[in-house]
Formats: structure tokens, sequence, C-alpha cells
């Protein structure tokens, strides 16, 4: 594992750079000063909305690439790079579906914003910490003057078990991705994490050979096939860890810092 050769990494969020409190650690962000130096490309990959990902990468959002809406939206210093979007006929399609799920809340990720119904102040204020701009709304199907990025499904009793069995149907022409213990995501075929990170890479002439990702769920799975150095997190869900070609340690420890360390001493040596 000659860990030198990557030029490009790109890390999940939830369950993986954040830890169980949703914090970024100040190591790492030490150590993303030490990755500019050396040259490296940083990207952040999340089924979160994009300003929720910068806010937690606030000190570094500038400098960094974020995939936001599990790879629907991709974003550098504020500019759109790509939007991959659903139509409206298909998200009408798919809302009138979310809606038949029984004890479930359904979130339409804009580009703008998310968009809620009423559905209590204890889901709110779970929700927020996930959508940093989101409103409110009477009824999502006469939300008209947004983009479609995603449906997001919320089941409090288990994703898994509870959302994707009724849903996976749809695979055949959409992305039907279990995206957490209690969350689901809809979207276009190519809105995933590793399509738009293998865009990335062909803009930024960065190979799979040098490149190093990080995830633990199963909406990090296309990403992993594009990096030889892709890592699961010890708390990763089984298919994650089957497919990684590595593992590194908890989020709650600093797993991601521990192999970036690595990394960091194995490109200083060739500097010696």
């Amino acid at each position: 594992m000659d860990l030198s050769k990557v030029k490009l990494i790109a890390t999940d969020m939830d369950g993986t750079l954040l830890n169980s409190q949703g914090e970024v650690s100040d190591h790492f962000f030490e150590l993303f000063k030490e990755l500019q130096d050396l040259g490296v490309t940083f990207v952040a990959a999340s089924g979160r909305q994009y300003y929720s990902i910068i806010h937690k990468l606030a000190p570094i959002k500038d400098e960094i690439f974020v995939i936001a809406e599990n790879g629907a939206l991709t974003m550098h210093k504020e500019k759109e790079l790509q939007t991959t979007e659903i139509d409206r006929d298909t998200y009408l399609e798919l809302l009138t579906i979310s809606r038949e799920l029984k004890g479930s809340q359904v979130i339409l990720c804009g580009r703008k914003k998310g968009y809620i119904e009423d559905y209590g102040s204890d889901f709110i204020e779970m929700f927020s910490e996930y959508y940093g701009r989101y409103e409110v709304v009477e009824d999502l199907a006469k939300v008209t003057d947004d983009q479609y990025l995603k449906i997001a499904i919320c089941n409090q009793k288990g994703s898994e078990q509870y959302l994707y069995p009724a849903l996976k149907h749809l695979e055949d022409k959409l992305k039907v991705k279990v995206s957490g213990e209690i969350w689901l995501d809809l979207s276009h075929n190519n809105a995933n994490k590793g399509y738009a990170l293998q865009k990335l890479q062909e803009t930024l002439n960065i190979s799979t050979e040098e490149t190093m990702v990080f995830g633990d769920y199963n909406n990090d799975l296309e990403m992993m096939e594009q990096a030889t150095y892709s890592f699961a997190m010890e708390n990763a869900h089984p298919n994650v860890k089957a497919i990684a070609n590595y593992s590194t340690k908890t989020n709650d420890e600093n797993g991601v810092e521990y192999i970036l360390s690595k990394m960091i001493e194995a490109k200083k040596a060739l500097l010696i």
C-alpha cells in the first residue's frame, strides 16, 4: 500500500469524517493544511445538503470540492460544476409513492433548499442537522420554483427494513439508496457519489490509482469503486466492508485522520 501516490481524497461525512456528535475534529483541519502543502485535492462527499456540508467544513469551504445530495450536486468555491436532477413528472410520481409509506417523513431536496411538510417540532429539530436551508410548506407537490435533486425518506424504525422493500422495484429506472439507518434516497440513476467523483477525476486528470476514499454506508458503494485506496470505517455497513480494499478505525476513533496521517508521512518521506 503506497500511500505516497495519492493525489485526491474523497470522504463521506456522517459516520465517517464526523464523529457521533456530528463534529469534525480539530486534528482534521490541521491535517488538511498539510495535505494542501503536499498538493492533495480534498472532496467532501455526502448525502447531506450542500449548505450543511460547508457549514461543517466552514474554515476550508472555499478550498475543497463538495459532492452533495449523494452526487446530485457538485460544487467548488460556490460554483456549480454538475447537477443531476429528476424531472417534475418523475418527482410527482415518487412523491405519491413515498407518501404511502406509513410512519415516514418525506423531504424534497431542492437546489435552493430542502422542503418538508409540517411533521412536528421534534422531526424538524432532527432534520435541520442535515439541512442548513429549508422551508416548511403546506404541500410538497406545489413546490415548482426549484430543481428536484433528490427525495429523502425518513423512517425512525429503520430504512433497510421498512423502506427499501417497498421501493426496490424502482431500481430499474432510479437510484434507490439506503443512505443511513433511518434514511433512504430516491434520485436519478447518475446521481451517486461514484459518478460525481468520476467526473471530478476526469476534470482533474487524476486516476483511480491516485485516489483515496472513505465511507461507511450503502450510498458510498459507487464511490468505493472509483479508488484503489478505498477504506471502510470499522463502524461501516457490511456491504461497504465487503467492497472496500482496506479498513480503518471507527469515526469516533478518528479513523479518517489516522490514515491521512500515515499518507502524509509517506509523502514527506519521499521529500527527504
